[in-house]
Order: C-alpha cells, then sequence, then structure tokens
C-alpha cells in the first residue's frame, strides 16, 4: 500500500465528501478491522477544523455471534443511546461518514429472518435520521477500505496480505486517489456528470424503456417535475458534499406505480452479508409480483418482505458501461463499488430531492405524487454492454439514451 496515496484519499474525503466545516462535528461509523485509516482521517478532520470526531465502531465477527446465539427478542429491539447518538448529532448538524467493508459471505450461515427483525428495529429507530440524511439536510459520505476477508474474497486464490495490497489500489484507482491532484481530477468528474444530468433534465422524459440479451425489458416512468442529479449534492446552507466516493452515476427516482415488466441483474448482489445472484424481478404497477435467483432466494424475499414499500423501486440510475470501474473488470461484491459499474435500481425508499421541492414536502405530499417510502434503500445492478435505453417524452418523441451499454449523445 502506498502511504502518501493513503493520506490524499483520506484528505479527498474531510475536504470533498465530507468538506468538513469549522466547528462541525463529524460522526464516523467504521468496522473495527479498519481503525487506522479511521485515525488517519479523525486527524485530517481535526486539522480541517473540525469541533470534535465521533466513532462508532462496528465488529462484524461478534455481530454473527450474537445472530448466531442470542435469543430471538434481542433483534426486535435497538437500544436507545444508539438511537440517540445519531438522532442528536444529526439535530445538531454533525457530518455522517461511513466506512462500508464487510466479508461479502459473512452472514450465510444467519437465519435471515434474524437479519430482517434488526434491520427494521435499526430503521424504524433511526427514521428521522435516515429521512435527514436522504433529504441532504446533513452532509453525508460513504467510502470504503479493505478488510482481509473482503479482500480476499475479491481476489481468491491469492495470499491474504497481497489480496488486501490488490485492493488497496483499485480503490485508490476507483476514487482517483492515485493522480497527481485528486482534488482537481474530481471537479473535472463532477463536470463530466453534469452534463448527463443537463442532457437528461432538459429532454424530461416520461418514460425509460430497457433491454437487453439477460432477458431485461422493462419500462419505467418517470414522475412530474422528477430532478436527475449525481456527482455532488447540496445542503440547505449550501455546503456541497460527495454522497458517495466513488460515484459514476447520475440518478432519479421512478413514480411508484410506474413500472412494468422483469428486469434481471447484472451482477451479485452483497445483502447484509449474504449474496443474491443471477436473479430476475417481474414489475406490474409498479409491484414486484414475481422474482427469481439462483442463489440467495431467500434473503432476496425477506428484502422484499420487509415492508410494503420494499416491494417497489426507489431509484434510478444511469452509469456507463464503459466507466473506470466497469473498465477494470472487478466485482467487487460491494455496491459502493458494483453500482458505480453498472446501471442500477434501488429497491425501498426514494430520495426526496431527486423531485422539485421534494425535501420541503411531508409524507403525505411526497406519496401523492408518486414518491416512494420504505425503511429499505437496497442498489441492485443491471447494467450490461448490450443494455439498450429509451427515453420517451409526453408527447410520444423518442430519443436514444444508452446504446450498447453508453450514453448516445
Amino acid at each position: 500500500m502506498n502511504y502518501n496515496i493513503l493520506k490524499k484519499y483520506a484528505e479527498l474525503i474531510v475536504k470533498q465528501g465530507i468538506n468538513i466545516q469549522k466547528n462541525q462535528i463529524l460522526v464516523i461509523n467504521s468496522p473495527i478491522e479498519c481503525a487506522e485509516f479511521t485515525r488517519k482521517v479523525s486527524e485530517i478532520a481535526y486539522k480541517e477544523g473540525a469541533k470534535d470526531v465521533v466513532v462508532s465502531w462496528n465488529d462484524e465477527l461478534l455481530s454473527k455471534i450474537k445472530y448466531l446465539n442470542a435469543p430471538d427478542e434481542v433483534f426486535k429491539e435497538f437500544p436507545s443511546w444508539r438511537k440517540e447518538l445519531y438522532v442528536s448529532y444529526a439535530k445538531e448538524g454533525a457530518a455522517f461518514l461511513s466506512i462500508s467493508a464487510s466479508d461479502p459471505e459473512l452472514m450465510k450461515d444467519v437465519n435471515p429472518e434474524r437479519l430482517m427483525k434488526a434491520n427494521k428495529a435499526s430503521s424504524v429507530a433511526l427514521k428521522d435520521y435516515r429521512e435527514r440524511l436522504m433529504s441532504d439536510k446533513n452532509v453525508w459520505c460513504v467510502v470504503s477500505v479493505p478488510t482481509k476477508a473482503w479482500a480476499k474474497k475479491v481476489f481468491p486464490g491469492t495470499t491474504e496480505g497481497i489480496a488486501v495490497e490488490k485492493l488497496w489500489n483499485a480503490i485508490f484507482k476507483a476514487v482517483r486517489a492515485d493522480v497527481d491532484n485528486p482534488v482537481a481530477a474530481w471537479e473535472e468528474h463532477k463536470n463530466n456528470l453534469n452534463k448527463s444530468m443537463d442532457f437528461l433534465n432538459k429532454n424530461n422524459f416520461k418514460y425509460l424503456e430497457y433491454k437487453n440479451s439477460l432477458g431485461t425489458d422493462l419500462k419505467i416512468e418517470l414522475p412530474e417535475n422528477h430532478i436527475w442529479l449525481g456527482g455532488s449534492s447540496y445542503t440547505p446552507e449550501y455546503v456541497e458534499f460527495i454522497a458517495n466516493i466513488p460515484t459514476e452515476e447520475v440518478f432519479t427516482l421512478p413514480k411508484k406505480t410506474g413500472v412494468n415488466g422483469i428486469v434481471v441483474s447484472s451482477k451479485p448482489l452483497n445483502y447484509r452479508g449474504n449474496l443474491i445472484e443471477k436473479f430476475s424481478i417481474t414489475f406490474k404497477d409498479g409491484e414486484i409480483v414475481d422474482f427469481t435467483a439462483d442463489k440467495g432466494y431467500d434473503t432476496l424475499k425477506s428484502l422484499i418482505d420487509t415492508d410494503e414499500g420494499s416491494k417497489y423501486l426507489g431509484e434510478v440510475a444511469l452509469v456507463p458501461y464503459n466507466s473506470p470501474i466497469s473498465n477494470s473488470n472487478i466485482l467487487f461484491y460491494n455496491t459502493l463499488f458494483d453500482e458505480n459499474a453498472s446501471c442500477h435500481l434501488a429497491i425501498g425508499k426514494a430520495y426526496p430531492v431527486c423531485v422539485k421541492n421534494g425535501e420541503e414536502m411531508s409524507a403525505d405530499e411526497l406519496k401523492a405524487i408518486g414518491v416512494n417510502d420504505s425503511i429499505e434503500h437496497v442498489d441492485f445492478m443491471i447494467g450490461t454492454e448490450d443494455l439498450n435505453i429509451t427515453g420517451i417524452k409526453d408527447n410520444g418523441d423518442k430519443i436514444t439514451v444508452f446504446e450498447n451499454g453508453n450514453f448516445k449523445y
């Protein structure tokens, strides 16, 4: 691992991803295996003016022990002190950084029902916190660094040390930390994403039609006043931040009841320590009415059955097949990276910021205009080299958006 590049990566996260403000609190969610990197980020945050850095550690091996051995009722509860930690700091205007790094198959021996119960308890308890982040009322950013088990999954057949080193290098390249000036590289990248956003917002498509050789044949209706976003986001105080590092997508929301047809996955989905592979989902009037999976069927079922909103989509994202992460030909088994190598959709909650004035609307107002709500928001990948997407306007005019996996314009 190149420690000079690692420092650039940490600085990029603090200065561009979080864009820490003077006297602001930074809350970091981190696996204990990523402690060294978390300390480096904390050090830089303090030097950039952070008032305090609060770290919430997690241990996935200890979590597995709990899922396998604890009594059932434990998973229906969420500690009040943990709820208070996130909600109170969010109301204080804290920034939130999450380090997403886990063993993709750690929980394969755990009953999916237990995972679903724990997820429900957490999501219900942290509803206010999640809504603040999804409405960009607080700065938030998701990044990743290697862990040993994850690295071995991505690079099997190598020693643990070599696998970790290879994953570090792949991450550095994906996040543009390996160039002389990562900040300048990201400014250029954001400008390129803005061009895609401008094209889509200018055309204001009513529908998108997806087709490829895997069997995807899907029509998605977009709601009135939808907005395509990508690259950076802004808080109400107009503080710019980057929610995902890396990011290659431009995204919006579908009309909740406007999705029809079938979509076939193009990459495995790592969902709470379980892999779902080679799956398809069929929609009618927005609702998931059928699904298949060669592996992880029960896990997919538990996701779809989480609540009423998890039977509908909440995000539509476009990523060119000819893009840096896709061109690496690495399957990361981590949604943060894999979703940025492929067009994708998300099951569950939609981002209110993807509709005009949505961040100011009540839950009832959002529901009335077709914005889906759920305690889930799970991206899954559908992009392929031969994916074609056609945009259809209100007047019936058709424009090719994607041809053979890439933007046509």
